[in-house]
């Protein structure tokens, strides 16, 4: 359909183009998009906003910090066949959690399946954790209070197989119920599904073992960190039940991540998290070949 202005809404638009010219950055927008003086003149304001939310992301640090309209997009204009059209292209961090994302349900395919015999036991800088975790096997018992295991170490080592592994295995040979929770996901559904909150913090808290992978991923706040996760921790520490953590950042690293700000109440609260983490598990480190790649 063509648009048809008035003189007084032409002069207007003919004005905030003019000053829109102003902007060097605008000019080089209508120049890369190949639009005319008229097609640029009618869509001033979106250009205008384009820009804006280029601007936005040279200074952003993250999706967190995003403040354009679409988070983590930026509206850019496209020319096809004579038609402007106006996309939302995705910026660096949000492609990077999409592949993040694809990334996850490949891993979980695999770690679906993974049992003890799968495990790679040529790498000698796994061997302390694969001892670990066969004795753990060999000796679990209902009856007994038995401790999880805190593994961290590089990206892409495997730290989620060996767990997945072992867990699969305890489910079909010993009929244990257990959970691993991608910790950053877990705390935007819960926020995103009230409805189901009560539910999933009980499945949580009395599931036979928790595994709360990739602990120190996600954004700290109060509440994520304390209502959420101190409350699954005190709840299974009370219970006796083992609960396993994997991680990219050592004990040290993670009570540092876990801090607000550098106030006194700040790091009382981030070291009664980390006594829970302790008494519900034992550390152990594992720096071997990335296995993604």
């Amino acid at each position: 359909m063509k648009l048809e202005y008035s003189k007084k809404d032409q002069e207007q638009l003919e004005k905030n183009f003019k000053e829109a010219c102003r902007n060097e950055k605008f000019i080089a927008l209508i120049n890369h998009t190949k639009l005319t003086k008229k097609e640029a003149m009618q869509k001033t304001s979106k250009l205008e906003e384009t820009l804006e939310e280029l601007e936005n992301c040279k200074k952003c640090k993250g999706l967190y910090m995003c403040k354009n309209s679409f988070i983590g997009h930026v509206s850019m204009p496209e020319k096809k066949e004579n038609i402007l059209y106006f996309t939302y292209l995705p910026c660096k961090y949000k492609k990077q959690e999409i592949e993040a994302k694809q990334e996850k349900k490949s891993e979980k395919k695999v770690n679906e399946t993974a049992r003890m015999k799968d495990i790679d036991v040529k790498d000698k800088k796994r061997v302390k954790a694969i001892k670990w975790l066969d004795k753990f096997y060999e000796e679990f018992d209902f009856s007994k209070k038995m401790k999880g295991m805190y593994l961290h170490g590089n990206f892409g080592c495997g730290k989620t197989f060996l767990i997945s592994a072992l867990l699969n295995e305890l489910e079909e040979k010993k009929n244990v119920s257990f959970e691993i929770i991608y910790f950053p996901e877990i705390l935007r559904t819960l926020k995103a599904d009230w409805d189901l909150y009560d539910l999933k913090m009980r499945l949580y808290q009395t599931i036979d073992i928790l595994c709360i992978d990739d602990i120190g991923a996600e954004k700290v706040t109060e509440w994520g960190r304390d209502e959420v996760l101190g409350t699954i921790l005190q709840s299974r520490m009370n219970q006796n039940l083992p609960t396993f953590f994997t991680s990219n950042l050592t004990l040290e690293e993670l009570e540092n991540h876990f801090k607000l700000n550098d106030s006194s109440d700040e790091k009382i609260k981030s070291r009664r998290i980390m006594e829970r983490i302790k008494q519900l598990s034992i550390e152990i480190a594992m720096i071997s070949e990335n296995r993604r790649d």
